[in-house]
């Protein structure tokens, strides 16, 4: 559905004058009326131009029924039994989704010898646990787990799907998204429910400039991955949940990919996990500055780390960037030091327990969401803070 053109009433003298009536000169005639590619569907031909040469209708979408599909569910992402800590908190997080329709919180748990992670998942507030266990499943082979996933969804049908935004869910949920004909909004910094059980998912875009409020108003279920430190975790009790183990059918498991052995990498330092963060940006004059920031970082037992142009630069692995583009923080503190603050920084870590903020210009985006702010010269600045700290003194 879309523009129509009765050809029947079409002459050379009303195709020329859609010609001149269209914008972007997405009007072509050859003896047929034809509209191309360049057309931006501003509808100028239907309103003005002669009347029923074109016509627009309206795409007749099919809706799902609603009803059918209840409840929030969380993939719970595991390694030899340790649950990721992204997953406690999307179950916080579609707690408080739930409580707004009254859905229950379910949670799916694919893997090997999962006893100890359930009693994790159970404690945090699932209500009902539903995990597939197999020996074959110890190790993550996209295949079996895409299939298991897709399997829980047919057989639970929950309305919305939260998955982390892992290197482990950003390669499972865009497959298991296209399983089951759902869209997929990736990197998710919000989430609101609606009572009629949409999801509002709430993203950055255009580098961002905009934050998109995606909605999927006529499908279920409803999915997206959200990263790591964006919400709070969900806090332990006695657990009132049950757990459902569900049958690992042969064809789950028949895939192509066999694992052979896993070698283990050495585990870098991950900013993401850091508590304190020292970060500089662009109001650093030069690469040997770095130093001055290493040693209140050092100072303060913080963690490094750097905007997008200082990576570009090449004064900083990539590992190190914080924002849309980098790592996601939630630290106890974090101190920026020649940081303007744009939305792109702003987004990978606005959500730390203490900001702040050091620039000289008293304007900068930074301050608006900063706790504390110093307006000056860093060189000036740290210095000061240096010494505050050598002589015992709470930043």
């Amino acid at each position: 559905m879309g523009l129509i053109i009765n050809q029947k009433i079409i002459d050379s003298a009303s195709a020329q004058k859609l010609i001149d009536l269209c914008p972007f000169g997405a009007i072509k005639y050859d003896g047929q009326l034809s509209i191309t590619s360049a057309c931006k569907m501003c509808k100028m031909c239907v309103k003005k131009g002669p009347e029923g040469a074109i016509t627009y209708e309206e795409e007749d979408i099919p809706k799902c029924n609603k009803d059918e599909w209840r409840g929030v569910a969380v993939f719970a992402e595991q390694r030899d039994g340790v649950i990721h800590p992204v997953s406690l908190e999307l179950i916080g997080k579609a707690r408080e989704l739930a409580a707004v329709t009254g859905h229950p919180v379910t949670a799916v748990l694919i893997g090997s010898g999962t006893e100890k992670a359930e009693d994790i998942l159970l404690r945090h507030g699932i209500d009902t646990l539903y995990v597939y266990d197999d020996p074959q499943l110890k190790n993550f082979v996209i295949s079996s787990y895409a299939c298991a996933f897709t399997d829980f969804i047919k057989k639970t049908k929950p309305s919305s799907i939260l998955v982390g935004a892992t290197s482990l869910g950003r390669s499972l949920a865009p497959k298991v998204a296209a399983r089951v004909h759902a869209g997929l909004t990736a990197d998710c910094t919000m989430l609101k429910m609606k009572e009629n059980t949409d999801l509002v998912q709430i993203r950055p875009a255009f580098g961002g400039n905009i934050m998109a409020q995606i909605v999927t108003p006529n499908t279920r279920p409803q999915f997206c991955t959200v990263r790591y430190k964006i919400f709070s975790s969900s806090e332990p009790s006695e657990p009132k949940g049950k757990t459902v183990r569900m049958e690992v059918t042969r064809e789950m498991l028949s895939g192509n990919t066999e694992v052979v052995r896993v070698v283990e990498k050495p585990r870098e330092i991950d900013i993401s996990d850091a508590e304190i963060i020292v970060a500089v940006g662009r109001g650093l004059k030069t690469k040997e500055d770095i130093s001055l920031a290493k040693k209140l970082a050092d100072a303060l037992g913080a963690q490094l780390a750097c905007t997008r142009p200082l990576v570009e630069s090449g004064w900083f692995d990539p590992k190190k960037q914080i924002g849309l583009s980098g790592r996601t923080v939630k630290p106890k503190m974090i101190i920026t030091l020649g940081i303007s603050g744009s939305v792109q920084f702003a987004a990978g870590m606005q959500n730390s327990d203490k900001i702040i903020a050091v620039n000289e210009d008293k304007d900068a985006p930074i301050f608006k969401f900063a706790h504390y702010g110093f307006i000056g010269n860093l060189y000036e600045i740290v210095p000061d803070l240096l010494k505050m700290i050598e002589g015992g003194k709470n930043v």
